[in-house]
């Protein structure tokens, strides 16, 4: 039996592909709590830049949104939302985008607007906020999400981010420079896109997961890459800073947390 829990597998997962040298924008929930896993960890030069324009952040307790407090007291600088949209992000001087979203497609492309006809939705979700920006500008983006058809769609409802276009080939059409989703990190498992058709594929199961598990929970037929690898447990180290991270922020926030 595993010692700890698919939601830390995917973290952990997640956290792995940043590297020191990275300039990272970061989303509120579990890009949070992958992108600080890593500068506490392997990571510790990492730059972190939160929507609300915190720069350089090294938040001791997870955010609750863009503008908890806890982000400008420990941020290098904090600049004008409109600077560090045009300037830090369209600028092309941050690396890695980190995004999740309710619904995605095997091309990667992320809804995070409604959930049904827009018109007359059965669920209206927050909306797309800075990630369509974030899902065009930065070098490349990561994306963490648990893993289950409802999320796992073949067709979105509504396309909120770009990941790679309806057929894997519009940001190209579109001139966009950027590389777009590289990696898809999932309580099951890790995607990449597919050299050529930028269809997103397993390439490593998370340990204990099935291949059949990985099917079930995709909404459409999931392919798997040629040399699908296991995905390495969760260290020792990997775990106590997680947990830590989740512990601290449980006391300085409550339930709300």
């Amino acid at each position: 039996m595993a010692d700890y829990t698919p939601n830390e597998m995917m973290t952990v997962a997640a956290a792995r592909a940043l590297r020191n040298e990275d300039v990272c924008f970061v989303g509120i929930g579990m890009p949070s709590a992958a992108a600080n896993l890593a500068r506490l960890t392997h990571a510790p030069d990492i730059v972190l830049i939160y929507e609300s324009g915190t720069l350089g952040t090294k938040p001791t307790v997870l955010p609750l949104s863009i503008g908890d407090g806890e982000l400008c007291e420990t941020a290098l600088t904090t600049v004008p939302v409109p600077e560090m949209f045009r300037y830090w992000l369209q600028g092309g001087r941050i690396t890695v985008g980190f995004l999740g979203g309710a619904q995605i497609d095997k091309f990667a492309n992320l809804n995070t607007t409604v959930v049904g006809a827009y018109d007359k939705p059965k669920v209206r979700l927050p909306g797309g906020g800075g990630a369509p920006e974030i899902a065009t500008s930065c070098g490349e983006i990561f994306i963490i999400m648990a893993q289950s058809k409802r999320a796992f769609v073949p067709k979105l409802d509504f396309v909120t981010s770009l990941g790679h276009g309806e057929d894997g080939q519009t940001r190209a059409r579109l001139g966009v420079k950027t590389k777009g989703p590289t990696r898809l990190m999932t309580d099951l498992a890790v995607f990449q896109p597919e050299p050529g058709s930028n269809e997103m594929i397993v390439a490593s199961i998370h340990p204990g997961v099935t291949r059949e598990q990985v099917s079930e929970a995709t909404g459409w037929p999931v392919r798997f890459a040629a040399n699908v690898t296991e995905t390495l447990a969760p260290t020792a180290k990997e775990l106590e800073t997680l947990r830590d991270l989740h512990a601290r922020t449980r006391r300085a926030h409550g339930e709300a947390a």
